[in-house]
């Protein structure tokens, strides 16, 4: 499938970035290094571009942009081509409605200079093309939210007016999700991977909504360094009635137990220096392992992107933080939701 303004996730390469955003770019990238990702389709900046048009958003706040964007159905042309992705996903799923993330993928974010941390919607758990519609304006209208537009003056590169593509990817039910970095980005040391990890969807820990297990692995070795595990109360799972998601508390025992055996623990290490050395420098990744699949355990890749918070080089810290909350904090970002 690949219409005028959508394409397969996996058929994008960094060249596309310009085109799709560096979310849907670099999700292309891993795929191409057959890394395991959901599969999926791009909206792209142009989507974007022609509907603000339609809807004569220019010389508008931020604040009626998104009231705009919100209101205004996809015109026909363009809601044809999310049809026709989604169906694509329905026929790979097996399901009518499968459950798929929708995730804004901005011009310029995910970039070696900008992250745009939590300040871009992701919408987990949608179901039917109905709400994929509703969903994908959603992560438009975020583009006008008072973060986004804020931390782009801070940037004073955001040359031009801004635009965003949108990934759209089948829904992994995570069983454990979390985040890894290819380098501890607290200290800067190249050698270690940092693997923070919870119950659930990944929501929770990337919003800062649990304290996470947190590991320090050799990445030479494979050898654990540390550990610390988290009491992890909550976590997200599928809302009621399938749609969208839900928090709930976590049992004692499960709050308790570590979340990541050593073999999986090795395969993420694994992965962690497969994706660097793709891409050819630290990433920032979001996976997840999935819950009642074929291959029991199965584990995806989110989503990768440059660490942008590591100091220039190794040097002591005082109070430990964790791997998250200096990422999420050097670009002050809001703990309202799901990283872009």
């Amino acid at each position: 499938m690949a219409g005028a303004h959508t394409r397969p996730l996996a058929d994008l390469r960094r060249a596309d970035e310009p085109h799709f955003g560096a979310k849907s770019a670099n999700l292309g990238e891993l795929s191409a290094a057959e890394i395991p990702v959901p599969p999926g389709f791009a909206l792209s900046r142009d989507a974007y571009l022609v509907a603000a048009e339609d809807l004569g958003l220019e010389g508008r706040s931020a604040e009626e942009a998104s009231r705009a964007i919100r209101a205004a159905p996809l015109s026909a042309a363009l809601r044809a081509e999310l049809d026709a992705g989604y169906e694509e996903l329905v026929a790979a799923a097996g399901d009518p409605r499968p459950p798929v993330a929708v995730r804004s993928s901005a011009i310029g974010e995910d970039t070696e200079d900008a992250t745009f941390a939590g300040q871009h919607e992701t919408r987990l758990w949608v179901r039917g093309i109905e709400s994929v519609d509703e969903a994908v304006r959603e992560c438009w209208a975020s583009l006008h939210g008072p973060e986004a537009v804020s931390y782009r003056a801070e940037l004073a590169s955001a040359a031009g007016a801004p635009a965003m593509g949108v990934a759209i990817q089948l829904m992994i039910d995570a069983t454990v999700s979390g985040v890894m970095f290819t380098c501890n980005p607290v200290s800067g040391d190249p050698s270690t991977v940092a693997i923070e990890a919870s119950w659930g969807l990944g929501l929770a820990v990337v919003a800062g909504e649990v304290t996470p297990d947190e590991y320090r692995v050799s990445k030479v070795t494979r050898e654990v360094l540390s550990r610390r595990l988290g009491p992890k109360e909550l976590e997200y799972v599928p809302g009621a009635g399938e749609t969208g998601t839900a928090r709930v508390e976590v049992s004692p025992e499960r709050r308790r137990a570590e979340c990541l055996d050593e073999e999986q623990l090795a395969r993420l290490v694994d992965l962690a220096r497969r994706v660097e050395r793709h891409f050819g420098g630290h990433q920032d990744i979001e996976w997840a392992i999935a819950r009642g699949s074929d291959e029991p355990g199965e584990l995806f890749l989110l989503q990768s992107r440059p660490v942008t918070a590591t100091p220039s080089r190794p040097k002591p810290t005082g109070a430990q933080r964790s791997a998250i909350d200096l990422v999420m904090g050097t670009f002050g970002a809001s703990g309202g939701g799901e990283r872009p």
